[in-house]
Order: structure tokens, then sequence, then C-alpha cells
């Protein structure tokens, strides 16, 4: 690589660009998974579509491997690589709504916190994650489920249109109407098929929820997951749910007698008429609580409602399933490695993923399994770097001990590096499609850094 070609490249660039010497580079390679640590050759922070189309054309020309971030904030670190090119978008931030046909604009640097703030003043939102930190490209296109799943869908049931930059430079409009196969692959294909510079979603009702944490000692575990079992079955779509096993984080506002217990959490998040008779019903049935915080909350609140446990620069590391029955034996299972979780805020959650998403087909999009009920995930986090040995050896073997009773697949944002055959188990009948369809839009796989999804001959 020639100096005067990096120059000529920063040259056409409205945004920045910033190399290994320059004393932004640190910062601006650092990433929310901090067990993760790469060292790219450039990071091209962009500003517009054209920025975009300039940064990708260099990295094809001149061979260099393509890392695209967003939010930065997923779990094998795919928003960087090492000796290769960022696409930086996090400057491309801007939202914009319609009150009146309900949709949003979204940059591709937007955080889901940012559309939350945006949407919340017309009592609108889009069904995202649970955390506000997270970018909404990553979500988004690997996606995206949350707390209005059951009522509204994922986050891809709400895409209506996405402005991408392909492998060839070139710029192109996908929506159910115009380039509807790149559409389709889209939602759910990851970021296979290019770079998104815009997005835009079809908006839903969410003002004031009744929602919260009641938390319940671990001893009430198997009682409180046979009953969410059951109540999963039968629950109205407004009323959703996620179920974890963890422990009470030692530090305000957590009642200090209970700082450090192993624990049993029920999320509750209700979009809908009587809410709080809703949940008085499910208080009812269930053992006396340790902590109990739901009430009344806005909506952006519960979604930002863990973001100052889980900072940026903290260990992760990820193991997911889909889940479509939660036996007693997997039950037994998940006590046991719940027991032994190695920090306060490593976890085990199940969060529902039917409801509205079952109302689509499994190839009605790339996201193939709309038949299952959970999306699980177990996290090992920690804030020093020395535990990261540890955090890996419990969500693997916990991972391990409760696969056989799940699906072969798994949630692409809930996985680290796991090869070719998860991914393939993950898009099961769609597969091939989205082969064929990387073929076309990226035959020479340029946009490889990801969960990947090889071109077929």
């Amino acid at each position: 690589m020639h100096d005067e070609d990096i120059n000529s490249f920063a040259g056409n660039l409205r945004g920045t660009l910033i190399r290994a010497s320059d004393t932004a580079y640190d910062g601006a390679r650092r990433l929310y998974n901090g067990m993760i640590d790469k060292r790219p050759m450039l990071i091209a922070q962009c500003v517009d579509s054209g920025d975009v189309i300039t940064a990708v054309n260099f990295g094809r020309e001149h061979g260099l491997a393509i890392a695209v971030r967003g939010g930065g904030h997923n779990g094998p670190g795919f928003a960087s690589v090492d000796n290769g090119l960022v696409i930086d978008l996090s400057m491309m931030k801007g939202v914009r709504v319609d009150p009146k046909a309900r949709t949003v604009r979204v940059g591709p640097g937007c955080t889901t916190g940012d559309v939350d703030h945006a949407t919340h003043a017309f009592g609108q939102a889009v069904p995202f994650g649970i955390i506000s930190t997270t970018g909404v490209g990553g979500l988004t296109l690997s996606g995206g489920h949350g707390y209005l799943s059951r009522q509204y869908g994922l986050a891809i049931d709400s895409l209506i249109e996405a402005d991408v930059v392909l492998a060839d430079g070139s710029f192109v409009t996908a929506s159910e109407t115009e380039n509807s196969d790149l559409m389709w692959a889209l939602r759910g294909g990851g970021g296979n098929f290019g770079v998104v510079t815009s997005f835009l979603f079809r908006t839903h009702p969410a003002k004031m929820l009744y929602g919260g944490p009641i938390i319940f000692d671990l001893s009430h575990a198997e009682t409180v997951m046979r009953w969410y079992r059951a109540f999963q079955e039968g629950a109205p779509k407004d009323f959703y749910i996620w179920l974890g096993l963890q422990s009470v984080p030692p530090g305000d506002p957590f009642p200090k007698e209970h700082w450090g217990k192993k624990m049993c959490v029920l999320l509750v998040a209700h979009n809908g008429e009587n809410a709080e008779a809703a949940v008085n019903r499910i208080r009812a049935e269930l053992p006396a609580p340790i902590i109990d915080w739901a009430g009344p909350i806005a909506y952006p609140a519960l979604q930002s409602m863990f973001d100052a446990l889980y900072p940026t620069g903290l260990q992760w590391y990820w193991k997911g399933d889909f889940v479509e029955t939660l036996s007693d034996e997997a039950i037994a299972e998940h006590l046991k490695h719940a027991a032994t979780v190695p920090t306060p805020i490593s976890a085990m959650h199940l969060y529902p993923i039917d409801g509205a998403v079952h109302d689509r087909a499994s190839g009605d999009t790339a996201w193939n399994c709309r038949n299952a009920r959970w999306s699980m995930v177990i996290v090992g986090v920690d804030s020093d770097p020395a535990g990261a040995g540890a955090l890996k050896d419990w969500a693997n073997g916990y991972w391990n001990a409760v696969h056989p009773y799940d699906l072969s697949g798994a949630y692409p944002n809930f996985m680290m590096e796991e090869g070719e055959a998860r991914v393939r188990a993950t898009y099961g009948d769609n597969y091939s499609r989205l082969a064929s369809l990387k073929a076309k839009y990226d035959p020479t796989n340029l946009f490889h850094v990801n969960q990947n999804i090889r071109p077929s001959a």
C-alpha cells in the first residue's frame, strides 16, 4: 500500500480517514467487547453514502479485508478487522420521524436509543432489543428481537426499505417492490450483502408500558421456570416476559442485603390495556419475590434500564440457541449451571420470539426460525481481562449441557465465530437461497467479516 494511494483515498472522503499512526486510532478502533482487540490498517469514518462508495471501492481495489461498523456492539468483534479497512458508519446518525406515515428513517450509525428518543415523542417505537446502546444496523440485519417483538414482530418485520452500497460500489434501494430479492436477504441475512446506508422502518404504538424486573431467589427458580413455560403458551401478544438466571448486581439501586445473591428474574413488559392487573395476576401465582420493581415506565427508560450495567469495554463471551421447548431435563441443566455463574453480570436469558414473530412463514424472510419460542443467550461478562478464560469455560460448559435440548441454530447476534456449520443451521432451508443471492450481489465475498454466507458456485 503506497502512501500516495492512502492520501488520495483520504482526499476523496468528506469524513475522516484514521491511520494506525494517528492519535485518534486507539479510540476509533475500540470495540464494545473488550475481549476483542483488532488493529485495522485504516478506519474510514464516513459521513454519507458517497463516502461509503469511495471506501468500498478502495478496499476492493486494494485487496483489503473490509469490516463494517455501525454501533460496534457485536460479540465476536466483526466491526473491525486486523490489517484491513473498517468502514465506520458511526458518524451517520440522522433520524427522521414521519408521524403521519408512521415511519422513521434511520442512519446506519444510530443506536436503538437514538431512534427511541426520536420516536417516543410521537408515542411510537420500532421493535428493537433490550439495551439502548446496541447499533441499529447490526441488530436489524440479523433479525432484531426485543420487548415489542411478541406484539409487532422482529425489527426486520418493520423494515420497509434500505439503501445499500453493493460490493461493486453501486448504490441501490431495496424494498418489496424494488430489488425485492435483496430486501428478502437483508431481513435476517446479516451484513453479507452490502453496506446499508439508510433504513426505513414502520413504527408502532408504544409510549408508557407496565414493566420492570421481578426478582426471585434462585431457590424458587425451578417453580418460576415451570410457571414461565406454561404462561408462554397462552400469553397475549402485548405481554412480553423474558427470563434470566444470574446474580443480583452488587451496587445501587439494588438493596444491599441482596447483593450477589443468585436469582431468577422475570422482566415483564406489558404494552396493552389493564397492564397492571395482568401483572398482578402473575404475582399472585408465583412465590414472593425478593425485589419487585415492575410498574409504569416509559418505553425508552425500559430499553435503557441495563445500559449502565454493560458499558463499553467489558470482557464478553456469548453462546446462543433457538429454543422450541423447555423440558424438565433442560430446566435441571439450566439450574445446575446458573448456580455456578462466574461474575455478578454473567447470565442466561430466554427472550420470547413467538407471538407476532410466528405470524410470518419461515420462507418470508431470511430469518428462518419462525417456529422457536425463545432465543437463548448465555453470556460470560467481566471487567477483568484476566477472567476471560473462566468466562469462556463457563459459557461453553453451560451451552454444551443445554444445547441437546435446543434447536440447531441461533440468533446470529448471539454467536461468536462458530463456523459455517452453525451458520447453515441458523438459516436452515433458507441457506441455499441466501448463498445464491450472495453470488449475485457479492460474488467474491468481499463482505466476509460477519457470520458469513459463502456465495454458491
